[in-house]
């Protein structure tokens, strides 16, 4: 059953093509109904058509027109949570946020700002800044902090009381419980200078920084 045989072949290539445009899909849905109609009306009396065949290929056909919308729809979705994502990270020009990140940027007015993340209280937490040689400049104790985001600004002075150029620097966090220390990571605070958008990802542009996700920031300060 040469006719029968075609039906088969189109079925597949509908589903081969289930990732190409919607055009592509149509047309060989289009083409297999044709091929089907022209089939039932020259088929042998003596040999008709498997109904299970028949009704499996147009199964395979109806799934993978499905999934051609649902694709379609969920693409648009995307599209437009990107446009929402963009316009809500454009509202964020010219504030500080904290991201991931031990840098700090000192600017001229001798103010700094960072944040200690804490997976558990402590009795005890520590901040050292270092240079760009890493030479430690300051420690600044903290105190006792809850678990949680703990923000900290520094006024641009080293332990002896002076101020220090302006610049890049870095920090760590030390969280001490009695004797023991726990996990303290660090988030670095940044002015949004300018949003764009990149391979379908919303991307913020932090002064002294760089670009990163919009996802990635942890608070608006």
């Amino acid at each position: 059953m040469q006719a029968a045989s075609a039906l088969a072949s189109l079925a597949d290539a509908s589903a081969s093509a289930g990732g190409a445009k919607k055009n592509d899909a149509r047309e060989l849905n289009d083409r297999f109904l044709r091929l089907l109609v022209a089939q039932m009306k020259n088929q042998d009396p003596l040999n008709p058509l498997d109904n299970a065949q028949v009704t499996t290929q147009m199964a395979q056909i109806s799934t993978v027109t499905g999934i051609g919308n649902l694709t379609e729809t969920v693409s648009r979705m995307l599209e437009q949570f990107n446009g929402l994502q963009t316009l809500q990270a454009a509202q964020l020009a010219g504030r500080d946020v904290l991201v991931a990140g031990n840098r700090m940027q000192l600017g001229d007015g001798g103010k700094a700002r960072g944040a200690v993340e804490l997976t558990a209280e402590a009795a005890a937490v520590k901040v050292e800044i270092r240079d760009a040689s890493g030479q430690l400049v300051r420690t600044l104790d903290l105190g006792p902090k809850p678990a949680g985001t703990a923000l900290f600004d520094w006024d641009g002075r080293n332990d002896a009381g002076k101020a220090v150029v302006a610049g890049r620097y870095t920090f760590t966090a030390r969280a001490m419980v009695g004797n023991a220390e726990i996990a303290a990571g660090t988030q670095m605070a940044a002015r949004v200078d300018g949003v764009r958008s990149e391979g379908g990802q919303v991307l913020l542009v932090l002064n002294g920084v760089g670009a990163v996700a919009y996802t990635e920031v942890k608070q608006i300060l």
